[in-house]
């Protein structure tokens, strides 16, 4: 359903549940009159009286006390009121600040939609603050960025974005665009006079500097999405090498049955860990081998289904007893792309040698993944620093650091990246070719439009119904 944005909109602000302070807020035109209906301050001024951006003691009025079926108020509160255009969604809002029980904030917003507020859909106030011009797109998205943030690194780099480090680098790339894109267009007004603006050699140069600078923003998007989204990593090998031992391991709790008998973990066990400031979804997963059983099988089968979806293989080896017929299967089989061969019971004579699991897996170049092999011992948690570092290189230049520099963390932006850097593509082969001047700016023009699309100075409302889909009522 779609709304005017002249609508004034009120929400819930903090989560549902008991609470010391609960957060009504409202946005909008008549959020001031609005509010000015529900709240009442101490000392007896209207809300557009007030200060902005102090808060104020007041008393709040439900819709059965603005009745006067109660001569009581529903709470006393503290009330700020934020005049345009300093405020979060750049229109007045009025934030309501009661004590935090979900009757007291659900009668708050029942009285104000009596009187003519309605309530926000999911990201609204952030979706008004961006067509409002206090924020472009990728700081609206590091707004849910960092309320979903799970470690200091993905928060980091969240509060990066939402200070404006992406939109500068694709601001400062547009504007070296339009500049000589404007050369290139004055000439064409005055070709019959055989004037030039531009020399085709600058403009070659130009579109070579652009092509690289996107390539290298292009080339952050690996880093940026495992910061924001975290590693979905994928405990396998044989029944009994220590799978679920390495799991309570991480964890630092007895999440998975550790048993002596094989077939023990018949589903796949999901798990949430900080590995290195890295957020990790770790699954420990049914030994893989044949079996007859029904129950077993299904969780082998969807052992494989999570196999598929992981970046990273956590490839368990029992290290006190050789290698067996089953371990060099699944080695030749499983040890693909992002593998990580971890060698368990290191606290036991050692059995097993790198060089005779390398002898198994033939790894080639183009992959472009080295093989890794670290000892451990899940059971008296050894090694276990040394796995996570490991972890991490895996995924990390060892110079990154989150937040320091431009990172594409959303794969819409490397999408629109990867379309202005075509553009650019066929802008330089236009000018090989020969192509009259028209033909290189209609190109140059569409890498423009495609950076724009980053920032929101292009959008649609698909685009915009995309990003805002996700937030909360509230924000």
């Amino acid at each position: 359903m779609e709304h005017s944005g002249e609508d004034t909109i009120c929400a819930i602000a903090t989560p549902l549940g008991e609470g010391g302070v609960g957060i009504v807020r409202v946005s909008g035109e008549r959020a001031i009159a609005i509010s000015t209906k529900v709240v009442q301050p101490r000392n007896h001024a209207t809300l557009e009286q007030l200060t902005s951006h102090r808060l104020y003691l007041s008393d709040v009025h439900s819709e059965n006390t603005l009745k006067g079926s109660d001569s009581f108020p529903l709470d006393e509160a503290l009330v700020v009121v934020m005049k345009k255009p300093r405020s979060y969604t750049g229109e007045d809002v009025v934030e309501i600040q009661t004590h935090g029980g979900p009757l007291i904030l659900q009668s708050t917003c029942e009285a104000l939609i009596q009187q003519g507020a309605r309530m926000a859909e999911p990201g609204e106030f952030t979706k008004r603050a961006f067509l409002n011009g206090r924020l472009d797109l990728t700081q609206a998205e590091a707004v849910l960025d960092t309320i979903q943030a799970t470690t200091s690194s993905s928060l980091r780099t969240a509060q990066s974005l939402l200070r404006g480090t992406l939109r500068r680098e694709v601001e400062r790339l547009k504007e070296e665009l339009l500049t000589n894109l404007a050369h290139l267009e004055a000439g064409m007004d005055f070709v019959e006079e055989d004037i030039s603006f531009i020399q085709t050699a600058q403009l070659e140069r130009v579109l070579q500097n652009a092509h690289s600078e996107l390539q290298q923003l292009i080339e952050t998007f690996e880093e940026g999405r495992i910061v924001r989204e975290g590693i979905k990593a994928a405990i396998i090998g044989r029944p009994n090498v220590g799978k679920s031992s390495l799991l309570n391991a991480l964890l630092k709790m007895d999440r998975a049955i550790v048993s002596p008998d094989p077939g023990t973990t018949r589903d796949v066990i999901d798990e949430s860990v900080n590995i290195a400031g890295i957020h990790m979804r770790l699954l420990d997963t049914a030994g893989l081998r044949h079996t007859e059983d029904f129950v077993e099988e299904e969780g082998i089968r969807r052992t494989k289904e999570a196999l598929e979806e992981a970046d990273l293989i956590l490839f368990m080896i029992d290290g006190s007893v050789e290698l067996s017929e089953e371990d060099r299967t699944l080695l030749h089989d499983h040890a693909t792309g992002r593998c990580l061969i971890v060698i368990n019971k290191n606290d036991l004579p050692n059995q097993v040698e790198t060089a005779d699991i390398l002898a198994i897996v033939r790894r080639e170049e183009k992959e472009g993944h080295q093989l890794q092999v670290v000892r451990i011992s899940a059971k008296n948690e050894e090694g276990l620093d040394t796995l996570k570092e490991t972890i991490r290189s895996l995924f990390f230049k060892s110079n990154f650091e989150p937040g320091q520099a431009p990172i594409v963390t959303h794969l819409r932006h490397k999408a629109a990246l990867a379309q202005a850097q075509e553009s650019i593509s066929q802008a330089q082969g236009s000018i090989k070719a020969g192509m009259d001047a028209e033909c290189i700016a209609l190109d140059m023009r569409a890498a423009l439009d495609s950076l724009g699309e980053i920032t929101g100075a292009i959008s649609t409302e698909d685009i915009l119904d995309r990003i805002f889909r996700d937030f909360c009522i509230g924000k």
